[in-house]
């Protein structure tokens, strides 16, 4: 990270926004730009468990038995994440918080610490619009390259453009109803959040229908701004 976006004290972004609304593509842009480290809770589960730690141990007992791992839990693996060295200039949160409950273990975990939420973005999107970005996407199952339906085939079609193979897959809840269903879910459990973070007085807004490009130089001008 240059000079000209050196930011100041550790602080935490948090990305809000549903499936498909293009929270990782974002995330991505501002770890590249400024610097921060990308935490999402599902890849830090996955690693705690891997490497065996205390909250690691706990959390595969507890999907071993197909049980749900406790908001306890994930803000331990939090807290030893966000210990490390690397998550010194700031951290993006995707992913959680996901309940006004969870921000709420959250505030107390980063007052341990002495950090702060610099800013809470909710990326806005129009759920009729979402339906058909999300449900028509697709992946080549080689390397991973993104295309849909109506917005980005391959030039030769049934070939990925990337690394020539004609093997893709999708989702399995990337359909209508499963995006239509799980759009729903997000809005009544983020709700109280937006409220929650509105209060606070750190919630910013993007129109995520926008093109990439736009939302990327909105976020940036909100990270500059936050962290300063």
């Amino acid at each position: 990270m240059d000079g000209s976006n050196a930011m100041a004290a550790p602080a935490v972004l948090i990305l809000l926004g549903p499936p498909g609304a293009g929270k990782g593509t974002q995330a991505r842009k501002l770890t590249d730009r400024f610097g921060l480290v990308q935490l999402s809770t599902g890849d830090l589960l996955r690693a705690a468990v891997a490497e065996g730690t205390e909250a690691g141990k706990q959390a595969e007992a507890v999907m071993k038995a197909g049980g749900l791992v406790s908001d306890d839990i994930v803000i331990a693996i939090l807290r030893d994440r966000m210990s490390q060295p690397d998550c010194a200039a700031g951290v993006i949160l995707d992913g959680f918080p996901r309940t006004a409950g969870q921000a709420r273990a959250l505030d107390s975990l980063l007052a341990e610490s002495g950090q702060e939420i610099a800013a809470a973005i909710s990326l806005e999107v129009d759920d009729a619009a979402m339906v058909e970005r999300v449900s028509g996407r697709y992946t080549c199952a080689k390397c991973g390259e993104g295309y849909h339906d109506s917005f980005k085939q391959p030039e030769t079609a049934g070939v990925c453009d990337v690394c020539g193979s004609t093997e893709f897959k999708r989702r399995p809840d990337d359909n209508a109803d499963a995006v239509a269903t799980r759009l729903e879910a997000y809005h009544a459990e983020t709700a109280p959040l937006i409220a929650y973070y509105s209060d606070q007085g750190v919630l910013k807004t993007v129109d995520a229908m926008a093109d990439i490009d736009s939302v990327s130089d909105r976020m940036a001008g909100i990270v500059q701004d936050a962290f300063a």
